[in-house]
């Protein structure tokens, strides 16, 4: 009898440790074949602003890699100088219209 539940349960361990490494505890256990699965995408396909923007102060075009940020509700504002952002910075719903990240698209009910 006693054989019989050690075999009983290396056969549960085999398999928790199949399903752990190749199944669906995979992404828990980091292995999850190199895809974000919270995203939906690769890995390598992460959200990267554009090239180029317009600063919402004074109408600039600006290189996004060299700007000055800002995050406000969880969007990215780029400007061209330090200024522009301190005028942002002071009063940013006067902006709100002209804002460099594009315009979002809304799913569901609202």
């Amino acid at each position: 009898m006693e054989f019989q539940n050690v075999v009983y349960f290396l056969l549960w361990a085999a398999l928790f440790f199949v399903m752990m490494r190749f199944g669906c505890g995979a992404h828990v256990m980091g292995l999850g074949h190199g895809r974000d699965h919270r995203a939906g995408t690769d890995a390598q396909e992460r959200w990267a602003p554009p090239a180029k923007v317009t600063d919402p102060v004074c109408g600039m075009s600006v290189d996004t890699a060299t700007a000055k940020t800002a995050i406000r509700g969880g969007h990215a504002y780029y400007f061209c100088s330090q200024e522009c952002r301190e005028k942002f910075e002071a009063n940013p719903a006067s902006y709100a219209n002209t804002s460099s990240h594009p315009q979002e698209k809304h799913h569901g009910c609202c």
